[in-house]
C-alpha cells in the first residue's frame, strides 16, 4: 500500500557510507510490481532460496538493484520477490509471533546519529504484558522482544506458565549474569574508561580480602594485583542492577603464587531527597549516565562508567501531578557550577532527560546534580567522572594525564559563568581544594591509581570476593559456593537435551 511504502521509506533513495545510512532523495517504485513487506523474521523454503540466489530473470535482478539502495531491505525484498514470482502460492501470511509494539515509546528518533530516518522498534516485554501470551487466538510459536537486563521476571513467568515451577530452593532463579568482557575479546575491545575502572574494582576487592579475611598474625589473604581483568559480568538480582563481577588474577603474597579471584562491586546509593524534605513530591529518582535508551527508559551504560571525555545525560523520573518548573544544577568536584537550566515538567511527564553542552574534558572526581523548586532544594544525585589510568589501553603518560584531568580548556564548561550562584547555593570554592585538584591532574602511576581508587571507593562497595580455584587463603570462599559469582549455580541457564516436560536439561 502507498502508506506502507512511505512508512518504510521505499520511495526514498538510501546509501550506506562511513557507518551512516544517508537519505539521498526521492525515487519511483518500479511499475507493475506489487510491493510487500513486513518483518525480517521469516522462514524461506529451499526452492525459493535457490531462485533468489541463482535466478537471472528480470524480477530478481531488478529487485536486487532496487533494494541495494533501500533502508532495511530485508523487511521487504524477500516478501516482494516471493509475491511477484512463480513461488507466490507458497506464501503463508502469518508470522506465528507476538511482537510487543508500544509505538508511543518505540517510535523515537533515537538513532539519528546512524540513520537519516525515524523508525519504530518493538519494546521489551514486562510482567504487565503477560496477559498477551494467555489471550492469543492465532497459533503463536515466537514472541519478541525479551531482554533479561531490562526485565527477567516476565521470562520466568512465561517459563513457569509453559512448564511449571522449578523445585523449591532451586538456586539462581532470580539472578542474571551478562558477560560484557572476556579475555579472548582482547583489551582493545574495552574503552580506556572501562579498563581503568575494572582494574580499580579488582583492587577494591583485594583490599576487602585483606581487611575482612585476615587470620591472626597471618598474611595468607594479602594479594598483589596481576595483569588485566580476565572477565567481567553485569550482575542482576530480582531485576535490579547489583554491579559488576570481575574475574582477575592476583599473587598471594604469603606463598608467592598466582590465584584467580572474582570480586563483586556494587554502586552506592547516590540519590538523596533534600533534608529537610521540600513539599514538592513529584520527583521520584534522578540519575546520570550515557547511552540513554528512550524506548526502555534506562541507561545502557550500566553502572554509569564515565571518563573526562564522556558527555553525560541527566535523567529524572516523575510521579503524576500539576505542571511545574524545576531548576537543575550541575556542580563539578571543586564546586564550579558547570551548567544550570530549567525544565518544565508537564502533568503527565514520567521521564525527562537532558545532555548539557559542556566543554570537555570534565574535571575528574565526584560531581553533584542538584534539583530545586522555587530555589528550594528537592533532591540531589552524584556521579563519578573517573580519572583515566589508561590511554589507548597503555598506562597513561603525564602529558596525556594533564590534558585529560585538568578540567575544560580555558577553565569554563560553558560560555556563561554561573559563579554568582555559588553563595546562593552555599557552594564555596575552596582554593586548597582547587590546588589539590591541580596536583592530582598531573599525577601518574601509583599516585594516580591511589587517587582513582579513593574516588571509586567513595562511590562503589566491594561486596564480596571469592576464589575460582586453589587458594592459600584458608577463609576465602569458593566462587561456586556463593550466590553472586558467575561460577555459582544457575540451573535456568544450563543447556542440554530436551526433557519429556519440554525443558532443556
Amino acid at each position: 500500500s502507498p502508506r506502507f511504502i512511505r512508512k518504510q521509506g521505499l520511495d526514498r533513495l538510501f546509501l550506506e557510507c562511513d557507518a551512516h545510512m544517508w537519505r539521498l532523495g526521492d525515487r519511483r517504485i518500479p511499475e507493475g510490481i506489487a510491493v510487500d513487506g513486513g518483518s525480517d523474521w521469516f522462514l524461506l523454503n529451499r526452492k525459493f532460496v535457490e531462485y533468489v540466489t541463482f535466478s537471472t530473470d528480470d524480477l530478481v535482478t531488478k529487485m536486487k538493484q532496487f533494494y541495494s539502495y533501500t533502508l532495511l531491505p530485508a523487511e521487504s525484498f524477500f516478501h516482494t520477490v516471493l509475491e511477484n514470482s512463480p513461488h507466490c502460492d507458497t506464501m503463508v501470511d502469518n508470522n506465528l509471533r507476538i511482537t510487543n509494539w508500544n509505538r508511543k515509546l518505540g517510535c523515537k528518533c533515537q538513532y539519528k546519529h546512524i540513520v537519516d530516518w525515524c523508525g519504530c522498534s518493538p519494546n521489551d516485554f514486562k510482567p504487565q504484558d503477560f496477559h498477551r501470551f494467555q489471550q492469543t487466538a492465532r497459533p503463536t510459536f515466537f514472541a519478541r522482544k525479551f531482554e533479561a537486563v531490562v526485565n527477567q521476571e516476565v521470562i520466568g513467568q512465561l517459563d513457569y506458565y509453559l512448564y511449571g515451577n522449578y523445585p523449591a530452593g532451586t538456586p539462581g532463579l532470580r539472578s542474571y549474569w551478562e558477560n560484557v568482557y572476556d579475555e579472548p575479546d582482547g583489551i582493545h575491545s574495552l574503552s580506556d574508561v572501562a579498563l581503568t575502572l575494572y582494574h580499580s574494582f579488582s583492587r577494591l576487592g583485594l583490599r576487602r580480602a585483606e581487611m575482612s579475611l585476615h587470620t591472626d598474625g597471618e598474611n595468607s589473604c594479602r594479594y598483589y594485583p596481576m595483569g588485566h581483568p580476565v572477565s567481567v559480568h553485569l550482575y542482576f538480582l530480582a531485576d535490579r542492577f547489583q554491579g559488576f563481577v570481575i574475574k582477575h588474577h592476583a599473587t598471594n603474597l604469603a606463598v608467592s603464587k598466582l590465584e584467580t579471584l572474582e570480586t563483586w562491586v556494587m554502586p552506592k546509593k547516590v540519590f538523596k531527597i533534600a533534608s529537610p524534605p521540600s513539599d514538592f513530591g513529584r520527583l521520584q529518582f534522578s540519575e546520570v549516565g550515557t547511552d540513554w535508551d528512550a524506548k526502555e527508559r534506562l541507561f545502557r551504560n550500566f553502572g554509569g562508567l564515565l571518563g573526562p571525555m564522556d558527555e553525560p545525560v541527566g535523567m529524572q523520573r516523575w510521579g503524576k501531578g500539576p505542571n511545574v518548573t524545576v531548576t537543575v544544577i550541575w556542580v563539578d568536584p571543586v564546586n564550579i557550577i558547570a551548567a544550570t537550566y530549567d525544565i518544565l515538567i508537564e502533568s503527565t511527564a514520567e521521564f525527562t532527560h537532558y545532555k548539557p553542552p559542556l566543554n570537555l574534558p570534565l574535571r575528574p572526581g565526584v560531581w553533584t546534580i542538584k534539583i530545586l523548586h522555587h530555589w528550594v532544594p528537592v533532591a540531589e544525585t552524584k556521579f563519578l567522572v573517573a580519572p583515566l589510568t589508561f590511554s589507548n589501553r597503555q598506562p597513561i603518560k603525564s602529558e596525556e594525564a594533564l590534558k585529560l584531568h585538568n578540567g575544560p580548556l580555558h577553565g569554563a564548561y560553558m560560555e556563561q559563568n554561573f559563579q554568582s550562584l555559588n553563595p546562593v547555593l552555599s557552594l564555596p570554592i575552596n582554593p586548597a581544594q582547587v590546588e589539590q585538584a591541580r596536583r592530582h591532574a598531573a599525577s601518574t602511576g601509583a599516585v594516580l591509581e591511589g587517587w582513582l581508587d579513593s574516588l571509586v571507593g567513595s562511590m562503589w562497595t566491594a561486596m564480596d570476593i571469592c576464589s575460582t580455584g586453589p587458594t592459600a587463603c584458608p577463609v576465602m570462599q569458593a566462587c561456586s559456593q556463593t550466590a553472586w559469582s558467575s561460577f555459582s549455580p544457575d540451573p535456568k541457564s544450563e543447556l542440554g537435551a530436551v526433557k519429556p516436560d519440554g525443558r532443556l536439561r
